[in-house]
This record gives C-alpha cells, sequence and structure tokens, in this order.
C-alpha cells in the first residue's frame, strides 16, 4: 500500500521537470542538456555501478543488448527526443502523448513474447490513440505545420523508446537490483551521448553552461530524474504492476496543472476531451492487458514505464 504514495510521489517530481528543463532548451541544445543530466546521474550512481561490477561480467549476450537498448534508446535517445520536443509543441502535449507507452509497451510483449491479449485490450487501445489524435490534433490535421508535426513526432518517438526499454528492460531487473540497473543504463547512455555530442560536433556548446545551469541541471538529476527514478523502483518493489499504473496516472494530471499554473501552458477544449479519453483508455488498456485470455497462460505483466 505504502509503495503506491512513493510511485505518486515521483510522479509528482517528474511533472515539476518541465519548470527546469523547458527554460534551458531555449539557449543550449537538447544534447548538451541530456548530456549533463546523464553525466550528474552517473556521478550520483557511481557507488552502485562499482559495487555490482562483477555481476556485469554474468551478462549474456540477450541481457547486454537489452542493455543497450534501455541505455541508449530508453534514456539517451528518449531524453533528447522528449526534450526537443518543448521547441516545437506545448509541454502539456508531449507529455499527455508519453501516456502511449502502456500500450506500446504490452503490444511489443505481445508480438516478440508471444503474450495474447483479450480482445477488449484492442477496443480500448484504440480509444487511447483517439485520445491522442485529439491532444495533438484539436482543430484536426489540415491545421498542422510542420513546426508542430515535428514535436509530436519527436514525443511519440520518446514514447516508443520508453515503451520499449519496459519490455527489453525486463529480464534484467530480474537479476540486477533497480538502482543497479539504473546505474548501468545512465553510464551506458552517457558513453553514447559523448559519442552523439562529438558527431554533432556540438563539443563547444558544452562549455557554454552558466552556473545558474549548472544548478538547474543538478536540480533535475536530483529530484525529477534519477532521484525521481529511484523512488519509483522503491515504491515498486512493494506495489503490484497493476496498483503501480493506476497510480503513475498522476503524472499526466499534474504536470498539466504544474505547466498552467507555473509555465501558462494551457490546452484548449479539445485537448482537454483529449486528455480525459486518454487516462480511461490507458486505465482500461492496462486493466485488460493483464486479464488473462482463455485457454492461454496468463500475460506476464510487464512493468510500468518510467521516466
Amino acid at each position: 500500500m505504502y509503495g503506491s504514495f512513493f510511485i505518486m510521489f515521483a510522479a509528482l517530481l517528474w511533472s515539476l521537470d518541465t519548470l527546469l528543463r523547458k527554460p534551458l532548451t531555449d539557449h543550449l541544445m537538447s544534447s548538451t542538456i541530456v548530456f549533463y543530466e546523464h553525466l550528474f546521474g552517473f556521478i550520483l550512481l557511481l557507488p552502485f555501478l562499482i559495487r555490482s561490477a562483477r555481476k556485469f561480467l554474468q551478462l549474456s549476450r540477450r541481457e547486454w543488448f537489452s542493455v543497450l537498448f534501455i541505455a541508449v534508446g530508453g534514456s539517451a535517445l528518449a531524453t533528447y527526443f522528449f526534450t526537443a520536443s518543448f521547441q516545437f509543441v506545448s509541454p502539456s502535449v508531449s507529455i499527455l502523448l508519453q501516456k502511449v507507452q502502456p500500450i506500446i509497451a504490452i503490444v511489443m510483449a505481445s508480438m516478440l513474447l508471444k503474450e495474447k491479449m483479450a480482445k477488449s485490450f484492442w477496443v480500448w487501445a484504440l480509444v487511447s490513440l483517439i485520445g491522442g489524435y485529439f491532444i495533438s490534433f484539436p482543430n484536426g490535421i489540415h491545421d498542422l505545420t510542420v513546426h508542430q508535426a515535428k514535436g509530436i513526432f519527436f514525443a511519440l518517438i520518446a514514447a516508443f523508446l520508453w515503451g520499449g526499454s519496459t519490455v527489453m528492460g525486463r529480464h534484467l531487473i530480474r537479476k540486477l537490483t533497480f538502482p543497479t540497473v539504473t546505474a548501468l543504463r545512465i553510464s551506458v547512455a552517457l558513453v553514447f551521448l559523448a559519442f552523439f555530442v562529438t558527431a554533432q560536433r556540438t563539443l563547444g556548446e558544452l562549455a557554454k553552461i552558466s552556473g545558474r545551469d549548472v544548478l538547474s541541471l543538478v536540480l533535475i538529476t536530483l529530484f525529477t530524474g534519477t532521484g525521481a527514478l529511484l523512488i519509483y523502483y522503491y515504491g515498486l518493489k512493494s506495489t503490484k504492476a497493476s496498483v503501480a499504473t493506476i497510480a503513475e496516472l498522476f503524472f499526466p494530471l499534474s504536470a498539466v496543472v504544474v505547466n498552467w499554473i507555473f509555465l501558462h501552458e494551457t490546452l484548449v477544449t479539445m485537448q482537454i476531451l483529449g486528455g480525459v479519453i486518454l487516462l480511461l483508455g490507458m486505465y482500461m488498456v492496462q486493466k485488460t492487458g493483464r486479464r488473462p485470455v482463455k485457454d492461454t497462460p496468463q500475460a506476464h505483466e510487464p512493468s510500468p514505464v518510467s521516466h
């Protein structure tokens, strides 16, 4: 029971992320922000990395592939595209679109792990996508600009990578502790990001951050990034997945409220309606997605998607 409160607290911290991240996107490249976020996270989790170094040698090739996916895709690239989407669409739109992650995770589990879903799952998945449509295109596709389309596309890429990371990282959690998986994920992502900024020829951008930027990045790491992720995993230890996913719905609701109060990011009526449809659809998706299919083994529960 108490674990769900930790998950809701982590969700609340995630909802405060845009207050620190959005101002940084006004003068720093997304790759710079994400690089330093991972660098500070690596420093914070270095003790866990050192303590579990021997266990890394016991990982199989498939497990190392999962590490690369959740690190490069789920940590580095997903965070990069999520941050970059703020430059094109409202943070509230980017955040609400992340609620399609569980659909992606369950569909991938069905395809890759041969998990069978109830027919009602696909119905509610379609309802969720309709909600996501109204959030993204409140006035219809004909009024969509290339600028807005780019932001929506970036947000959905982040959702796909974070959703896929749930499936790829499932068996890693069985062998390694949650802090260790987080430390390994961030450290491998940091190596990738070092090559990424080098390939982008933006190394000079790394030296442009001010003391105020460093403070914001440290706060992101401690509270809305790595710190929130550890709190989430701690709560997940003593919470059933079905309960955790419901508690996680606190994130988009609180994030939209926070953005409305502090960033004056408002949603039009159709986007609010789409948000309600999306949240209802996602609640039913995660409820039916865990329901055993008749005459088949019960589907293995994917862990909830985190930031």
